[in-house]
């Protein structure tokens, strides 16, 4: 029998008190730049239980200014900018070298809470990037090592043996290079903090860069 979509979507209920923490957000105590924040924020989430608190929707467009959006992983966020990584030959990787502009978002349910971040994006030097993936698992270095994001795959079984191959050099040499992979570092034009409300008057606390620092405005919900 096929799901009855509609009567499935009418039985969900956002924030669930049972799960979900609604905690209070005065925007006036905070810091006059986002990264405290979003570093604050982020350890919350962590401690509050969030599930890969570090997973976050990268949005990119294409040559025509066509959208896309996917989940990637956070590899860091300092004075440089919000950083993740691909290889420069996927679509997302290509899609930043045509137009090196992007949006993140984080979503973390467990607490209310959304930050989105939107700004220019460059990439890492290739040494930094290296570094990046070797500081990560195995099975990280496996998937960089067996390449191809984003093209036609002819087969599950053309996979399985290019990603067994992967897998055998990763063991064998830890070091060993990707040269496609890339680390991107989206530096923020702009910096939104969202708190949700259980009487849904939400807390939504925007940072715009200026030629001087940051400014903080309040947005309705």
């Amino acid at each position: 029998m096929e799901p009855d979509l509609p009567e499935l979507l009418r039985s969900l209920r956002v924030w669930d008190p049972a799960v979900t923490a609604l905690p209070p957000f005065d925007p006036g105590t905070a810091p006059a730049e986002p990264l405290p924040l979003f570093a604050r924020w982020f350890a919350e989430a962590v401690a509050a239980g969030q599930t890969e608190p570090h997973t976050m929707s990268l949005a990119t467009a294409d040559a025509e200014g066509r959208p896309d959006v996917r989940i990637v992983m956070l590899h860091g966020a300092d004075a440089d900018g919000w950083s993740f990584a691909t290889h420069a030959h996927s679509r997302k990787g290509g899609q930043l070298d045509g137009r090196p502009y992007a949006a993140l978002a984080f979503y973390w349910p467990v607490l209310g809470r959304q930050v989105r971040v939107r700004g220019p994006v460059t990439t890492a030097p290739a040494d930094r990037a290296q570094a990046d993936l070797h500081a990560r698992s195995t099975g990280a270095l496996a998937a960089a090592l067996t390449g191809r994001q984003s093209a036609v795959l002819g087969s599950a079984e053309e996979l399985a043996r290019a990603s067994e191959a992967a897998w055998e050099r990763a063991r064998r040499e830890p070091d060993a290079p990707a040269p496609s992979w890339t680390l991107y570092r989206l530096r923020p034009d702009e910096v939104e903090f969202f708190q949700g409300d259980p009487a849904r008057r939400h807390v939504r606390l925007r940072y715009d860069r200026e030629a001087r620092g940051w400014s903080r405005k309040l947005l309705w919900p």
